[in-house]
């Protein structure tokens, strides 16, 4: 059994002469929440359709489940639940009548696997309501609750989050956890808002005008959206010399001429004040601070999480 869910190597989209991926390479082991963030028009949903084979790509390859080809694809994508873009519902059914009509489709024989799903989303008690009467996070668990109903090994969810209220952003943050928790289930979530996958993913690719940025963990992520010591001064230089001089710094990075940061020893901001004064260095504006995840996106690529 291979270790990868998901491999691409290299794929490519392409609308006339204008590229939608270009040449991008992601690995998903089972058992992680993937997060592929990037702002909206960057690629996501593209790249999540190429996966399942709703678009023909320019270019690359797709291996699914440690197998690529024709049919090897085929078989594997009937082991992926999907949810992308906006939820197919019929709005005059009711969820059980929605949920139904999708186990048929996907060829699952027990019926009682409509309430169990139901029960798993949170949607046991919508009884006869249609869903036309639905709120957003219903819609959303209930699309969810489609893509569950074939017991995939795999899914595929994109924006789940988009357009919910902060009680609806919690329930499927904690829904996606104990999907993976419980099912051993591995995700892929899309997202343009990184501070939403932050408290849920485990492994994160940025994607930016159809590239493929950065691949790293949850602790990369922490590591570079770190606390530091702010320092604002004319002799950037002068203070990192001293700074490593006299508390044996040796992770900062000089952001412009006047702003030093310092990420490491950061409970120590007084006394490097103190001695930074002392030493004669004209400080301007000393204190801690923290690499915003929305600044780090921003940094990798040149927009913002907005």
């Amino acid at each position: 059994m291979s270790e990868y869910v998901l491999r691409t190597s290299g794929i490519i989209k392409k609308y006339g002469g204008a590229f939608a991926l270009r040449d991008v390479s992601v690995e998903i082991k089972r058992g992680q929440i993937y997060g592929l963030i990037g702002l909206n028009g960057a690629g996501k949903s593209t790249f999540m359709r190429a996966v399942m084979g709703l678009i023909t790509l320019t270019g690359g390859d797709i291996e699914l489940f440690g197998t690529g080809g024709g049919k090897a694809l085929r078989q594997g994508r009937r082991r992926i639940g999907q949810s992308i873009e906006t939820p197919a519902l019929y709005p005059d059914m009711t969820a059980v009548q929605n949920l139904e009509i999708q186990r048929l489709t996907g060829g699952v024989p027990a019926r009682e696997s409509v309430k169990a799903v139901l029960e798993t989303v949170g949607l046991e008690d919508t009884g006869s309501k249609k869903t036309r009467d639905f709120s957003l996070g219903m819609k959303q668990r209930l699309a969810l609750a489609m893509a569950l109903i074939t017991n995939p090994e795999f899914l595929i969810l994109d924006e789940p989050v988009n357009g919910l209220d902060p009680k609806g952003i919690i329930e499927m943050r904690e829904l996606m956890r104990r999907l993976a928790r419980e099912r051993g289930l591995t995700l892929l979530v899309s997202s343009h808002l990184l501070d939403q996958l932050a408290q849920v993913a485990t492994h994160y690719g940025i994607i930016h005008k159809g590239r493929l940025v950065r691949q790293l963990s949850a602790e990369e992520l922490a590591a570079e959206s770190r606390q530091y010591v702010k320092i604002i001064t004319n002799e950037t230089a002068r203070a990192a010399a001293l700074l490593t001089q006299n508390f044996g710094v040796a992770d900062y990075q000089v952001i412009s001429k006047t702003e030093l940061r310092v990420f490491e020893q950061t409970e120590k901001a007084g006394e490097m004040n103190a001695m930074l004064v002392k030493s004669g260095v004209t400080v301007i504006g000393l204190a801690a601070a923290e690499q915003k995840l929305e600044e780090y996106f921003t940094s990798l690529t040149g927009g913002s999480t907005a």
